[in-house]
């Protein structure tokens, strides 16, 4: 006998998308017979006690929302083994028998600590870096893409009117997915992720000044934040560029904004489906999974050894990236 009595949370960084895998979690948990909580601002609100009661029209007209109507905080306190415990002691005083953990690596942690503490819980990954090993794809990846490239697009416009090179640093941790994806989409001359590493002269320089031979007379230089470190960074290559080529250059740090928006289609369709598989595993007795997105079909993973799997990078489109940005 699975769960009867459980609630969803959403950890770290907030995502488009997450509202998509609330409602979905919800709504399976009901459709199944489960009475279902919401709990506000992550593990904080399991150490606080701070749950809500959640029927089918507390997640109505959500799944269009960007960031989570339930909050989320990094909790300090809950990484501990005295907060694990605490967690899980409020847990079973309210009764709650099973919980949907919804955010990146270190909320999966804490998903697999507070399995550890007796409280089975599922695992969804929603970050828009794209950084969960297990998985092919994690919930607000596709929205924070497109708002990169919307932005890069408008930043273009005006790049070009003034015959300048813009370095546009975006998100992404440690992973270059935004980046070499977002390069690739507005036709940037070159893209420097964390996974390969660069060299100045061959990466930047030569292909501004080759592009230059053919009558281009605007560049887009695209940098992941694990690459550049902030605006210093991207600040440092803009006028570095301009000392070299004496081309006008400048930096722009796209940030927070790539955090938010209203979720594209695939980002939706992605987190409910997520939603309603997590929801499954907990109805069936399974525990301390992470759901995922692998070769094109929703699975699932222990938690532990998702987290022990060592990430991907797709260095053939990078290849691909590097040909067709002349």
């Amino acid at each position: 006998m699975g769960s009867r009595k459980i609630a969803v949370l959403t950890s770290g960084g907030d995502a488009p998308g997450m509202n998509a895998a609330i409602r979905a979690v919800v709504r399976s948990g009901i459709y199944l017979g489960m009475e279902v909580y919401g709990v506000r601002r992550g593990y904080n609100g399991l150490l606080n006690g701070d749950l809500i009661p959640m029927d089918l029209r507390s997640v109505s007209n959500i799944i269009q929302l960007g960031g989570t109507i339930l909050y989320t905080a990094r909790s300090p306190r809950y990484n501990t083994p005295e907060g694990v415990k605490e967690a899980a002691d409020q847990c079973r005083a309210l009764g709650i028998d099973g919980v949907v953990v919804i955010g990146g690596d270190g909320s999966f942690r804490g998903a697999r600590d507070l399995t550890g503490a007796g409280i089975p819980c599922i695992a969804i990954p929603g970050t828009i870096d794209n950084d969960i090993a297990c998985s092919d794809y994690t919930v607000g990846f596709d929205t924070a893409m497109n708002t990169a490239m919307e932005m890069i697009d408008k930043i273009r416009d005006t790049s070009q009117s003034h015959d300048r090179c813009s370095v546009i640093e975006v998100m992404g941790r440690r992973c270059g997915d935004i980046c070499l994806n977002t390069g690739i989409a507005v036709g940037a001359t070159a893209t420097l992720v964390p996974e390969v590493p660069y060299d100045f002269q061959r990466d930047i320089i030569d292909k501004i000044k080759l592009a230059q031979t053919t009558g281009k007379q605007h560049f887009i230089v695209v940098v992941a934040e694990g690459v550049s470190g902030g605006f210093a960074g991207v600040e440092k290559i803009a006028k570095k560029i301009e000392e070299v080529t004496g081309i006008e250059s400048r930096a722009t740090v796209l940030g927070h904004v790539q955090r938010g928006g209203s979720p594209t289609l695939r980002d939706r369709v992605m987190a409910s489906s997520m939603g309603a598989y997590a929801v499954d595993l907990l109805n069936r007795g399974v525990s301390n999974r992470v759901v995922a997105y692998t070769d094109g079909r929703i699975t699932d993973y222990d938690i532990t050894t998702a987290l022990n799997m060592p990430r991907k990078f797709d260095t053939e489109l990078y290849r691909t990236s590097d040909r067709i940005s002349i």
